[in-house]
Order: C-alpha cells, then structure tokens, then sequence
C-alpha cells in the first residue's frame, strides 16, 4: 500500500512579515542616502564648497596640496572685510587655461555633492588687503604697507617676505577689492596684473571666505582674517572728508 508523502506546511502570512520587513530597512537605508545627498547638496549650493590649492602663493597660512573649504554665504549675507581670504573665479584671466583631467565616477559624485574640489573650475585666492575706496600704499618709509594712511603690520607674511619688492599706489574703485597673497615673492597678485583692470578684483567674483583647512589631518584648523591688524585703519569715507 503506497502512502503519500506530506507536503511542508507553508506560511505565506509569515513569509509576507518577512518581506515586509526587509522592504521597511531597505527603505529605511534609502531615506537616509537620499537625505545625505540632499544636505549636501543644499550645503554645496548654498553653505559651503570644498576647493584645492595648487601652489604655494599663500603660504604659510595655505600650503599647496591643502583642501579647504569656502563659505558661499560671503559675500552676500555677511560682507567681506580686511583681511578676509577668498576663493574668486578667474574672471580677468590671471591663469593660463587648464588641460581637462581624467575622471572616474566615484570622484565625480564626490566633486557633485561637493565633498572634493571640481578641477575644471578656475579659481584663485588671496588675502584682502584693499576695500572699496582705499588707498593702499607701498611702501612706507619702514617698509609696510599703509592703508588711507596708516601702515599696517602682516604677522602672516611668509617668513623673510617684505610686504611688496614692488612700489604701487592705488585706489580702490566701487565694487572692488585689492587682493595680495601671503607668500608675497611667490604671489602673482594685484601688483601683477595692474594693466588689466588695474589689478582690482570685482567683488561679484569672490565665490566665499575660507573659513577652515580640512585635509591634511596635521593641518586641520580655522583660517584668521587677523581682524586686529586692520583694527585702526580708517574706513576710506572718513579719509575723503
């Protein structure tokens, strides 16, 4: 006598909680890349954006092979000021053009959400040494720089720089800033470029502040605008009266 055999018992009820739950943390994991992306995305476009220096025109307050990281809410919200170092776009053509380097998608993506600094883009910076109205000056009698006729003291300076091997004096028209790196014999600047536009950079140019150093680890840090160096410079409307 043959007997048949017993099927398993299924569960479908079971089977269903099952992939119910695998559904829930595959959403979940979902919801949290897409809200990564999102934030920074919205911090990208509107907070801050990473940039790479290429040389050695800042040192040593930025040393080539640094990241950075520049706050796009300056100018804008809040105004840039003396001292301040900022990324602007390469407007005027101080740079030569840059040959496209070669790219693969994880750098792509990083460079889109703004984790790495876009290579194509052409940027510069440097210190801010002239307001709209200025007069700066160079050099004084001690060899410093003077502001609507002050002269002023640069602790950031690269060690055994004068202010400027090159004697300038300039007025700073509306709408511009004078901008010097602190590696000054190293620094193809303002004073470099004065027959083109006078060597003064349009504040609408200036894509934001630096406000930190991120990579290498040993350097991580805020980057001063050394505020008190500019302390008792009088503003350009006061000299003009």
């Amino acid at each position: 006598m043959s007997h048949a055999q017993e099927q398993p018992a299924t569960d479908p009820q079971g089977s269903g909680k099952h992939r119910n739950k695998v559904w829930a943390a595959v959403r979940e994991i979902l919801i949290v890349v897409v809200a990564a992306l999102l934030i920074s995305l919205l911090v990208k476009t509107f907070f801050f954006r990473a940039f790479y220096i290429p040389s050695g025109s800042m040192e040593l307050t930025l040393q080539k092979n640094d990241r950075i990281f520049a706050n796009l809410l300056v100018p804008g919200p809040f105004d840039v000021q003396h001292g301040d170092v900022v990324v602007f776009r390469d407007d005027l053509g101080w740079l030569p053009p840059i040959e496209p380097a070669p790219t693969n998608p994880v750098g792509d993506f990083l460079i889109f959400v703004g984790l790495l600094p876009d290579p194509s883009s052409q940027h510069l910076v440097k210190r801010i040494i002239g307001m709209p109205g200025d007069t700066v000056v160079c050099c004084t009698a001690d060899g410093k720089l003077s502001i609507n006729g002050t002269e002023i003291t640069e602790p950031y300076i690269y060690p055994g720089n004068a202010p400027s091997i090159e004697e300038f004096k300039v007025t700073v028209p509306e709408g511009k800033v004078w901008v010097m790196g602190d590696h000054r014999a190293a620094s193809a600047d303002s004073r470099f470029h004065m027959e083109d536009h006078g060597g003064f950079v349009s504040i609408s140019s200036i894509e934001g502040k630096v406000g930190v150093i991120s990579w290498p680890l040993d350097r991580i840090g805020f980057v001063s605008n050394y505020s008190e160096v500019f302390a008792q410079v009088p503003a350009a409307s006061a000299v003009s009266k």
